[in-house]
């Protein structure tokens, strides 16, 4: 990272703290939501990716293992992981995933943009107004599984397309740290990516920006215990509300 002027290692900061605050509260979203606003303060992506990247592995593995520690504690409880569902939905994504990471397949971004929130904005909306798509069609989930493999191999806007499936399997309570342990490893896939490009993983940043980050992800795992125990229209209206900020912010990077 370029030296910059103090405000804007300050709104890094703040951004971050955002960052980790959404990543905690709902289990997706850290990326996506704060990427735009960091290109705003400094338009450099291969700064940024590896440092979310690595945020995201440290906060999801470790939110992962004290859930199930507190959870499991040797009563015999469920994981807080549907491991079983993420082992089926990881087949389907893993080689689009693949083919996104080595750029094996290339569209225009704008185009690819464009249509993947345009979707996003479809399934958002139908969460907002309580009626969430079903579509009981193996064809169909598999379809937008591969494509949000896809994209989040090529980018880091994957994730609500991948969501819009994964929520119609999983229940609420499982919900976040089952997409915790997906992003682990589809980033670990990321990361290796990085290591073998040689891109510069920001190591000297990682100082004072996962501090930053963790302030966000404390807040934000207060914020989720309170929308478990909301009512199940609520807890989707919130998803649904996070899915449309997404895609308006993501339309408009797209035409523009």
């Amino acid at each position: 990272m370029t030296e910059l002027a103090p405000l804007q290692y300050i709104l890094i900061g703040l951004i971050f703290v955002w960052s980790g605050f959404v990543r905690s509260g709902l289990g997706f979203g850290g990326a996506v939501l704060s990427l735009p606003f960091l290109l705003l303060v400094h338009n450099a992506p291969l700064v940024y990716l590896p440092l979310i990247s690595v945020h995201l592995l440290v906060f999801s593995s470790l939110t992962i293992a004290l859930n199930n520690r507190r959870r499991l504690g040797g009563s015999g409880a469920q994981s807080t992981v549907d491991w079983q569902y993420l082992w089926k939905a990881l087949a389907v994504m893993i080689g689009p995933k693949l083919l996104g990471v080595f750029g094996l397949i290339t569209l225009p971004s704008g185009v690819l943009s464009g249509i993947i929130f345009s979707i996003v904005m479809l399934y958002s909306l139908s969460y907002i107004f309580n009626k969430p798509f079903r579509s009981n069609n193996r064809l169909v989930d598999a379809v937008f599984l591969m494509a949000g493999g896809y994209i989040s191999g090529t980018s880091l806007i994957g994730a609500p397309l991948i969501i819009a499936v994964v929520a119609q399997h999983v229940a609420k309570e499982r919900l976040r740290d089952t997409l915790f342990a997906l992003w682990f490893i589809l980033v670990t896939i990321k990361m290796a990516a990085f290591v073998w490009a040689g891109v510069d993983l920001q190591l000297i940043h990682h100082l004072w920006l996962l501090p930053c980050a963790a302030v966000g992800h404390v807040i934000g795992l207060r914020v989720h215990d309170r929308l478990l125990q909301a009512e199940t229209p609520i807890f989707f209206r919130v998803v649904g509300s996070v899915l449309l900020a997404i895609s308006v912010v993501g339309l408009f990077s797209a035409f523009r």
